[in-house]
This record gives C-alpha cells, structure tokens and sequence, in this order.
C-alpha cells in the first residue's frame, strides 16, 4: 500500500530528530530549477504571487536566498520531522516506534511543489512553495506544467501490480497526478464531521483525520480496502450508505 499526502506551511528546523537515517530528495535537480527562479523574486514579488504578508514574505525570501546543495543534516531535516501541520500532527511519527520507520518510508509520500515527490526520510530546507502557485518557469507556465507527468509517473513506478493508492491529498496537490496514468486502483478516504444539522468536511478535523488514518494504516499493517474501513479512530467510523465508488466516507 502507497499513501500519498500534502506537505504543510508550519516547519520545524529546531527540534532535535531521533534517527540518523536519511535520504536525498529524488529531483533535487528540478528544485534547484525552482529555487533559481524563486531567488529572483523580490520580497514584494513573493508577497503578491503567494498572497501571504510582508512578514512572512520576508522570511521566505530569506530561505529562499540561503537554500543550498549538497543536503546533508547539518542544513537540511527529513520532511516527516520538519512538516508540522495537522496532517503531521495526526501521524505523530515522534510516538512511533523506530521500528515502524522503514515501512513509513515504504509506503508513505508527500506530495510537494518545490520537491515533487518526497519520501519520509528525504533530507529538505525550510520552503514556502504551494503546487497552486503561478510560479513561471522556463517554458512551464506553473507548477502542475513544470512537474508535468513526472510524479505520477515516479509513483507507478514504485507501486507493485494491483497494489493499493490511499491519496490523503488535498485537491490542490493531488492535480499534479493525472488519474489516467495512475496503473492501480486508488482510494481516496472523506472525513465529515456533522455539525449544524448535516455531515459536512471541516477543513481543520479533516486533514488531522488523514493524519490519523496515516497513522492507523502504520500501526495495523492495512493492505487492503476491508482492512482501511476498519478505521474508527478519533470517533470517526466509515459509513456505507455515504460512500461510493473510490470515496469512502468516514463520519462522526
């Protein structure tokens, strides 16, 4: 089973990470591309294309102008320990045990505008880079051009025959994989919460939902659609009546 994930705004680069086991970014090339392109973009320049204020402009800015090769962990974190979001806050991977780590980095990927494609253990740098930015570079017009079929195609690549895709990506980020190309069957789980009179997503439980259900596929070992319906946690439970085709609705 491959599960596939967005990346967070939040970052932590301070806290200590429990493991020296580390990976490089698979196109390390590509985001040196993106990185050239965003160092030549003024604080006001990144202000406007992200849409974000003048404070956090200016401390992109600066990460953008210090980020560097070669990655090695005296300047770079591996992304499961520097995302913190409420996707990352659902995963809790600091309460994982070390010996679930390997089968983290197995199965799980996060989708991400400057990287691609990163497994667990990649080493990154502090960025802001969302896949809906109209960022130009080269002859691609933005992000979804400039990644093209390149993820998605990583990904086949990695899945065995017949195995299972669990996108726990947002809408935004999951465009960059055409569904057409995808060889395998693909799940793509719902969390609503019921609030004033009807089931409806609430953006702030549901992406710590896909975290926990990242989380619960980890610590149960699930391979297969049956084994992710048993999800109950969080007082969440999967409902049939709400569930069709490749979406399964879990409520609460």
């Amino acid at each position: 089973m491959k599960i596939i994930i967005s990346p967070a705004k939040s970052l932590d680069f301070e806290s200590k990470v429990p493991t020296s086991l580390h990976t490089l970014p698979r196109f390390l090339e590509q985001s040196e591309k993106l990185n050239k392109k965003l160092k030549t973009l003024s604080k006001n320049k990144l202000s406007d294309l992200m849409k974000i204020s003048d404070e956090l402009a200016s401390l992109n800015y600066g990460r953008n102008q210090t980020w560097r090769t070669p990655f090695t962990t005296e300047n770079s974190k591996q992304a499961i320990y520097a995302f913190t979001g409420a996707v990352f806050q659902g995963i809790d991977v600091n309460s994982l045990s070390q010996e679930k780590i390997p089968l983290l980095q197995k199965n799980l990927r996060i989708l991400s505008g400057l990287y691609g494609l990163l497994k667990p253990l990649d080493l990154i740098q502090p960025y802001r880079l969302e896949m809906g930015t109209r960022l130009k570079v080269g002859k691609s017009e933005n992000l979804y051009k400039f990644w093209d079929d390149t993820v998605a195609n990583t990904l086949n690549e990695e899945l065995a025959d017949g195995e299972l895709l669990v996108n726990l990506a947002s809408t935004e980020y999951f465009k960059v994989i055409p569904k057409k190309i995808l060889k395998v069957p693909m799940v793509t789980p719902v969390f609503k919460d019921f609030k004033n009179g009807q089931y409806k997503i609430v953006m702030t439980y549901a992406k710590k939902a896909r975290g926990l259900m990242v989380r619960y596929i980890l610590d149960h070992n699930v391979k297969t659609i049956e084994e992710l319906k048993g999800f109950n946690v969080d007082t969440y439970r999967f409902s049939e009546e709400m569930s069709s085709g490749n979406n399964l609705v879990f409520t609460r």
